[in-house]
């Protein structure tokens, strides 16, 4: 996929450049921004082209709630390579959640790997230009709620799959069917990759957005979607439309001022709140009928 980077120069007092910071990468969550870094002069952004928002970008700044705050911007194209390189080369630590599912660095097994323990579901990770090694809040609750849900035989679907991670951990947990997509076709192949190290086969990783779900038969008992509020609030009704008769929808990806945006979308078709996990400001809500 194609990235676009914006470099945002704030002019405020030292006292208020963090919250600025902080309300700018908010406000540019709403234009389509995925990721943030801070800068000498104020902030850096990325945004998948497709998903760019100008209009409401340049909202945020007029709009923006501090006085005597002046922000500027720059975008350009981002360069297309690997930005995780230096991170995957150093690898992760092992994690436990729950004290139930281990998840390691397939990478450097030798390395990083403690001694493998019966009492653990374990999963290996090998990470290439993909989100979702188990080191994120998000992915973390995820899978905390996977171990509070009855998967035997159950059919699951995985939207934005990343590293696969998420429908790997369902496949452990006993789902008869597992199925995934993602837009980035580096994720795609390294979702494939991933669940062949952990011995998966019954999973099948399709490239593409939610459009790809017109094109895929049957209904899920669970759907999950680790991604960004914009795109859950633009997917959601994709997503209820291949649930099964009782079936569940995980959401994470969002803060905790997102809620009840995500809750009024999911009341309009027919979802409530069923459960709830916080990780820092970050969410994970599950919902059913």
């Amino acid at each position: 996929m194609e990235y676009l980077v914006a470099n945002f120069k704030i002019i405020s007092s030292n006292e208020l450049l963090q919250t600025a910071r902080e309300l700018l990468a908010d406000g540019a969550a709403e234009a389509g921004f995925e990721s943030f870094e801070d800068t000498e002069e104020g902030l850096k952004g990325y945004v998948q082209k497709d998903f760019y928002d100008k209009e409401k970008l340049d909202e945020c700044i007029e709009d923006f709630p501090i006085e005597n705050v002046k922000i500027s911007y720059s975008i350009e194209n981002a360069e297309n390579k690997d930005w995780n390189e230096a991170w995957e080369l150093a690898g992760f630590d092992p994690i436990c959640v729950d004290d139930t599912v281990l998840i390691y660095d397939a990478k450097h097994q030798e390395e990083l790997h403690p001694a493998q323990a019966s009492d653990h579901i374990e999963i290996g990770i090998d990470a290439v230009q993909a989100f979702g090694t188990g080191t994120h809040e998000t992915t973390q609750m995820i899978v905390s709620t996977l171990l509070g849900l009855d998967l035997d035989g159950k059919r699951v679907l995985d939207c934005g799959c990343g590293t696969g991670i998420l429908g790997i951990t369902a496949a452990k947990l006993g789902a008869k069917d597992v199925v995934g997509y993602d837009i980035d076709e580096w994720s795609v192949e390294n979702a494939k990759h991933n669940a062949k190290l952990n011995g998966v086969e019954n999973i099948e990783i399709y490239e593409g957005d939610a459009h790809v779900l017109n094109h895929i038969s049957g209904v899920f008992d669970l759907v999950m979607a680790n991604i960004n509020r914009n795109i859950l609030l633009q997917d959601m009704e994709n997503f209820k439309s291949v649930m099964n008769h009782g079936a569940q929808l995980i959401l994470s990806g969002f803060y905790e001022e997102d809620i009840p945006l995500l809750i009024e979308k999911a009341k309009t078709l027919g979802l409530s709140e069923k459960g709830k996990k916080k990780n820092g400001n970050w969410i994970c809500l599950l919902l059913g009928e």
